[in-house]
């Protein structure tokens, strides 16, 4: 399940800082953070990962990543390795670390590769994807999986050799790790090469028959399904692209942390958007002046009876809740089962945006938001929303629209519907933390 692979890193001598040169992944990056990763240092990932719109774009990303590879400020190491990846959030306690292992997956069904996506994409945003990584030749940040390490799907004898967690977690405790930086967010990342044929044969044997969960990177993982079947359509074979670049973290050892993603939609006006949930949903408007903390404190406790969700861009956040079961039912596609239904994220695009708005869910229509306060301030007119990866850098606010703030899925209810083969609307999920982008790249290129 998986491999190792030569992976390329930043030189500390050729850049300002490895913090410096690294950023968050793609889809999470706004306007702003953009502008301040590319002024942190010439050589930030971000000119890869977001090249910009011009059509030359992506020709432009490769041409910039070969040089940087001929100028030494990448680094390939000399022999494959698979990479052991630690983040410590700000605070103490265990809760706040997760350590995985960077590796390469084989690709394939989810019967055959075992990787289970639970998350529908959007074909724009694959192609935009593919395009890139066919152009650079790269896989340039990785995909975040789970796994469950504390089940023994095809063991015979489990305690005949370490698990991958125990390895893991030996090597992070016992040696010096080949980056230890803390950015921005006060996120400290620590960066291990593990290149001992054993340690990487304990690791394969354990993770060998199990499943892992795409809990980030949907979108990348389709990506590198297109380009493998492109490269087989070329009538070239097996190669490279039959591998993608992976982090993998055991949820036995470090639960996942799960949060919400929330909607804007820039040409609803809030008061017509309110006045037609009222069709199916009690809508309360919250006291005015009331903050948008104590509004989140609100929809959490509306969301403890069912799906609810929060109206922000009118004078006032109102509360939408208790959906009217009749037209629940009658908003659901055929075939889907009961749990998929109850989601909240489903809720939301069949009833309140398809049903009751009239809403298709597109990436022009209903634009995408990682942070309630950037959503929120992107329908006053105060900032731009996060939603870089869908809208492009420099997109305009979208004041005078309504944001939908949503509550978190649970872990439970997506990995049971993504198990009976069930996906959940686009962008309904954000696992965290999220890896790093820049700590790690891998090429894939003819001399690779």
């Amino acid at each position: 399940m998986l491999a190792p692979f030569r992976g390329i890193r930043y030189a500390r001598d050729r850049v300002s800082g490895i913090a410096n040169v690294t950023s968050p992944p793609y889809d999470v990056i706004n306007g702003g953070i953009l502008d301040h990763l590319k002024a942190a240092d010439p050589h930030n990932v971000v000119r890869l990962i977001l090249p910009g719109q011009a059509a030359d774009a992506n020709k432009t990303a490769a041409t910039l990543l070969r040089e940087w590879l001929s100028a030494g400020v990448l680094i390939r190491d000399r022999v494959a390795a698979l990479y052991i990846y630690e983040q410590r959030l700000p605070g103490s306690g265990p809760s706040l670390l997760q350590r995985g292992i960077i590796g390469l997956v084989r690709l394939g069904s989810p019967e055959s590769a075992g990787i289970l996506p639970h998350e529908n994409v959007m074909p724009g945003l694959v192609a935009g994807r593919r395009e890139l990584m066919a152009a650079t030749q790269a896989n340039l940040e990785p995909i975040f999986l789970i796994y469950d390490g504390g089940q023994f799907p095809d063991a015979t004898d489990t305690e005949a050799m370490p698990t991958a967690t125990e390895v893991m977690d030996r090597v992070a405790d016992e040696r010096t790790p080949l980056v230890a930086i803390t950015t921005e967010d006060g996120i400290t990342h620590r960066l291990w090469r593990l290149g001992d044929p054993g340690e990487q044969a304990a690791i394969a044997a354990d993770l060998s028959g199990r499943r892992a969960l795409i809990a980030d990177g949907h979108h990348r993982y389709a990506a590198y399904l297109q380009l493998q079947a492109e490269m087989r359509a070329a009538g070239l074979g097996t190669g490279p692209w039959d591998y993608g670049l992976a982090f993998l973290v055991d949820s036995a050892a470090y639960p996942p942390r799960l949060g919400a993603i929330h909607r804007v939609l820039p040409g609803l006006p809030p008061e017509r958007a309110a006045e037609l949930a009222k069709a199916a949903f009690t809508v309360q408007d919250l006291p005015a002046g009331l903050c948008l903390d104590d509004a989140l404190l609100r929809l959490a406790e509306a969301g403890r009876a069912g799906p609810a969700f929060l109206l922000a861009g009118g004078p006032v956040f109102r509360l939408l809740s208790h959906p009217d079961p009749v037209q629940l039912a009658a908003s659901m596609p055929a075939g889907t089962s009961a749990p998929w239904q109850s989601l909240a994220a489903s809720v939301m695009q069949q009833l309140l945006l398809g049903r009751l708005w009239g809403v298709t869910d597109s990436e022009r229509d209903v634009l995408i938001d990682h942070d309630a306060a950037d959503a929120v301030r992107a329908v006053a007119g105060d900032a731009t929303a996060t939603d870089i990866a869908e809208r492009g850098a420099g997109a305009a606010p979208a004041a005078g629209g309504t944001a939908v703030i949503c509550n978190p899925a649970s872990f439970e209810a997506v990995i049971g519907i993504a198990a009976q083969g069930e996906r959940v609307p686009r962008k309904s999920t954000s696992f965290g933390p999220k890896p790093r982008t820049g700590l790690i790249l891998r090429t894939f290129g003819p001399s690779d």
